[in-house]
């Protein structure tokens, strides 16, 4: 995938991110250094984090799956009623105010309910 500035999207191998997950949990690490000292975005390895956790759980099938993977999407057509369309009344007041004088108008319109 190429983004506007015509990088590409960096990809990292199973055995480089269980080393970052690993280098975030030893004491007095944060998330921020650890992804710092690799030159990545922190928010990468949160979502790290996230999926091995998930994975620790059982639900996901592979470190390197994204969760919208795992399940197959299908649209399904819904018929909906045509709703019956309505008029409204609208009201429009305008006050226009220069100094002590007023000037008011009052209008009345209809328009269809969408």
């Amino acid at each position: 995938m190429t983004s506007e500035s015509g990088k590409t999207r960096r990809r990292y191998g199973s055995q480089f991110k269980a080393t970052v997950l690993a280098q975030c949990e030893e004491p007095g690490m944060s998330v921020a250094q650890v992804a710092m000292s690799h030159g990545i975005n922190d928010n990468v390895v949160h979502r790290w984090r996230q999926l091995a956790r998930q994975q620790q759980s059982g639900r996901l099938a592979t470190p390197d799956a994204h969760p919208s993977s795992q399940q197959a999407v299908a649209f399904v057509p819904l018929a909906l009623p045509t709703p019956a369309r309505e008029e409204t009344k609208t009201e429009v007041r305008l006050d226009i105010k220069r100094g002590v004088s007023v000037r008011r108008s009052h209008l009345d319109f209809a328009v269809d309910a969408q």
